[in-house]
């Protein structure tokens, strides 16, 4: 299956694996790269030794390409970039900010940049700053989430007509059929989330894991816009949020509910009533937790074989 994607990260199937902050550690990196795809760690709650630490590991259990997912607004970036250029890390993704801001300096030093947009305009912005490829986010995603509220696959076709660089499609994509229904609307690669989290080599808590299998359509809601937009399980911190809205509150009075920690004592921690508990619309797809090679298996199998069938009809 070569294509654009394949070609610019050197993988067999163009899959990346979301970073996800508290479940994309260097197990879940390196069992994505060996069986085929793009594994990424999540930087995003990781501490600078932490982060060189899963580094080194994942370069040990794989000799595979894998890359590092970097959320802009990390506190510590710089520290971040440095860990990065030390280890030899050769792909990177940046999420939540401006593209501009390290782009160049990345590429200069032979790194392969990718920037998460969940717009056309903020897909433009990326392809100006000197990007690789972008990552577009639909409203369906899990994690930090777009406010604009556009789907998946309207996002793809009109970033599609607007963008010369190649398309990740992200957002409620965790099946055969949806790769392929991503790949027809025009992207020549996707990502997904959701469906790794709930693997053998995640790194989230079991308690988030059987959550995610059990959660059904409807059961999660993008909120706290205010601060970075997030889809969350409908739990007892969710219902929280809501109350608090219907006071109308003010983004600090947000933020004291939200209070520190809270996306790393649901799902790291495994707390279901007072954690934070991000994941995307595709889990209600999820029924079972496996190992990575399996699900990966598992999409490019049922691709293959819907893509026959409709070549047959």
């Amino acid at each position: 299956m070569r294509n654009k994607i394949t070609e610019l990260f050197n993988i067999e199937f163009p899959i990346v694996q979301g970073g996800m902050i508290w479940v994309s550690g260097w197990k879940l990196a390196a069992a994505v790269s060996n069986a085929g795809g793009l594994g990424l760690i999540g930087a995003g709650s990781m501490y600078p030794d932490v982060l060189r630490e899963h580094i080194q590991k994942c370069k040990k259990a794989t000799e595979k390409p894998f890359g590092v997912n970097i959320p802009m607004l990390y506190p510590d970036i710089e520290k971040l970039i440095d860990i990065i250029i030390e280890e030899g890390v050769k792909i990177v993704f940046t999420s939540a900010g401006n593209p501009k801001t390290w782009t160049s300096f990345l590429k200069e030093k032979g790194i392969t940049v990718v920037h998460v947009v969940s717009s056309v305009k903020f897909a433009l912005k990326a392809e100006a700053a000197g990007v690789d490829a972008v990552v577009c986010e639909g409203f369906e995603a899990g994690g930090h989430n777009g406010r604009e509220e556009t789907t998946t696959f309207t996002l793809i076709p009109m970033v599609k007509e607007q963008v010369k660089i190649p398309v990740i499609a992200a957002g409620g994509i965790g099946t055969g059929r949806g790769v392929l229904a991503a790949m027809v609307l025009g992207a020549d690669g996707v990502q997904i989330g959701s469906r790794f989290a709930a693997s053998e080599e995640s790194s989230a808590h079991i308690n988030f894991k059987n959550t995610i299998i059990d959660v059904k359509d409807g059961d999660t809601q993008v909120t706290l816009k205010e601060l970075a937009p997030v889809r969350l399980v409908k739990n007892k911190f969710y219902n929280e949020v809501q109350e608090l809205y219907k006071q109308h509150p003010s983004t600090e009075q947000i933020k004291e509910l939200l209070g520190r920690a809270r996306s790393k004592k649901g799902m790291f921690e495994g707390d279901l009533d007072e954690g934070e508990l991000e994941i995307g619309q595709i889990a209600g797809l999820i029924h079972e937790i496996k190992p990575v090679k399996d699900i990966l298996n598992e999409i490019i199998d049922e691709f293959n074989a819907v893509k026959r069938f409709i070549l047959s009809v």
